[in-house]
């Protein structure tokens, strides 16, 4: 089961972008962000016991 989110400053989650069950492989996906302001953003992909957060920056 594999998991991408998108989650702002003060933690609420702002989109989600895959939630489903996939097979080993590259990936490609669009996130629609234009109803979201610029500014600084996190990204958490949970795959099985791997779990990982980044930050990103969102320019318009």
């Amino acid at each position: 089961m594999v998991r991408l989110t998108v989650i702002d400053l003060l933690g609420k989650e702002v989109a989600t972008i895959v939630n489903e069950e996939l097979s080993p492989g590259d990936y490609l996906r669009t996130w629609n962000a234009s109803n979201v302001p610029s500014g600084v953003y996190y990204y958490r992909m949970t795959a099985g016991s791997f779990v990982q957060t980044r930050k990103m920056l969102l320019t318009k």
